[in-house]
């Protein structure tokens, strides 16, 4: 029955994205951390959740959705990805400037941070290619090999700054969620098989 199979994929969804943000609500290691970091660090659990959703959205796996409603709730997503990154980023530097400068410059001490910067950048310029998009002054097949790049080392490195960041995220949750979004990101590649240049029909 269609609906009791579109139940469970939304059950299992909303359980995917909900549980690691209550396991991280929930980490004893907030008692000590200023509400200010608390708001940078959900918010990059947010964008790591948000990661999950989007691949879904773009290979149409979301039942009810149209494709017109899921590319549209895709850029508001993808919006919400940004702000989530830009709020990340601005409550770190809050807390403690000489830290976002040394990750923004490679130059700290913490693994993790380079590939949390990487994560960033990459994000910043998928919402430049959107932009271009917008204007026409990019062509589809460019945006599409563009934002398929990109979005790859988003996945990628924003996996692995999770993984090695040993903080509020609790960790069997955090890398159950990494796992999804990765499959979720393969999948949708193979299925669309982004990578073939589509030719249009005489």
């Amino acid at each position: 029955m269609k609906w009791v199979r579109a139940s469970l994929i939304w059950t299992a969804l909303a359980a995917a994205v909900a549980l690691p943000i209550a396991a991280a609500a929930a980490s004893p290691l907030l008692a000590w951390r200023d509400p200010i970091y608390i708001a940078a660090g959900f918010a990059g659990v947010v964008a790591l959740s948000l990661m999950l959703v989007q691949p879904l959205l773009v290979g149409g796996y979301l039942p009810g959705l149209s494709t017109h409603t899921s590319r549209r709730a895709h850029r508001w997503i993808g919006g919400l990805l940004v702000a989530a990154v830009v709020i990340h980023v601005t409550g770190l530097w809050l807390t403690s400037p000489p830290d976002v400068i040394d990750a923004l410059l490679f130059a700290s001490p913490t693994p993790f941070s380079a590939w949390g910067v990487i994560a960033m950048w990459a994000v910043f310029a998928v919402a430049l290619l959107v932009a271009l998009r917008q204007r026409r002054r990019l062509r589809p097949r460019t945006f599409r090999i563009g934002h398929t790049f990109l979005a790859v080392v988003i996945v990628v490195c924003s996996i692995i700054h999770g993984i090695l960041i040993e903080g509020t995220m609790e960790p069997l949750s955090k890398t159950a969620l990494c796992a999804l979004v990765f499959a979720a990101t393969v999948k949708v590649m193979i299925d669309l098989r982004v990578w073939v240049r589509r030719t249009k029909s005489r």
